[in-house]
């Protein structure tokens, strides 16, 4: 990167700090992270994760990496899907949000085909051409060098592997825009506050989608990466955005 900084959020910070910063902010919000998720989207975001595993198109017998799969929605999804022949490797940087998707999936009885890794999107410690698949949702806007993190999920890929990225982006519809920007910066860190008892980190996790590239910019990044054959779908307005590229 060109810089010693970093957004974290609206602010700048080393480079070497975002991390632990972002650690910080879902140390906080873990405990309460599903029930949020519910109240903040009106539980918009079950539609939105269901519409990127139908576009991952998992196949039985298949490895797929949910990479910042924090508690488990997507892996939830996916692990039917791949059966009992195929894999689902849950991953995420923060050890509370992992240790939580671990618990609410072994509760609902999914086990067999799933393993739980902590680690670093930018340096994934899988081998090359050993995944079919890798889907990343509402993790990538956290991550310090996104097309670091977008390069290792290609290396990982087999040829024909697809990613898909779930991320929160732009609205298309302009009248949208100073509702979802009042939304976001007023009425989330109350619930935040009210709720989960930290208006902080939800302030924080409104900052970092306005930093987070738009619709185009992250179809630029994937072919910068070297994916193919790259689309993005928006849902609700653009404030959600689906991206999905190939490895050729």
């Amino acid at each position: 990167m060109e810089h010693d900084t970093t957004d974290f959020g609206f602010s700048e910070v080393p480079l070497a700090d975002k991390a632990s910063r972002v650690r910080e902010v879902f140390d906080s919000v873990a405990p309460r992270y599903d029930l949020m998720n519910d109240l903040m989207s009106l539980g918009l975001h079950r539609v939105w994760k269901r519409f990127a595993v139908e576009l991952a198109a998992a196949r039985p017998g298949e490895r797929i990496l949910d990479l910042a799969g924090g508690t488990g929605d997507l892996a939830r999804l996916l692990a039917p899907r791949v059966g009992a022949h195929g894999r689902v490797l849950l991953a995420d940087i923060n050890r509370a949000m992992l240790t939580r998707g671990r618990d609410r999936l072994l509760d609902a009885g999914i086990a067999g085909n799933l393993d739980y890794l902590q680690l670093d999107a930018e340096r994934l410690p899988l081998a090359s051409q050993s995944l079919d698949a890798v889907i990343i949702g509402f993790g990538l806007r956290n991550v310090t060098d996104k097309l670091a993190a977008l390069t290792e999920m290609r290396r990982v890929l087999r040829p024909g592997g697809r990613v898909l990225v779930l991320e929160f982006s732009r609205p298309v519809l302009a009248p949208l825009r100073p509702l979802y920007d009042a939304y976001s910066f007023q009425v989330l860190p109350r619930i935040g506050r009210l709720v989960a008892g930290d208006a902080g980190s939800y302030r924080y996790l409104a900052e970092s989608i306005r930093r987070h590239p738009d619709q185009d910019t992250l179809l630029g990044m994937l072919h910068a990466a070297g994916f193919s054959r790259c689309q993005y779908f928006n849902l609700t307005g653009g404030i959600v955005a689906v991206h999905r590229g190939y490895r050729l």
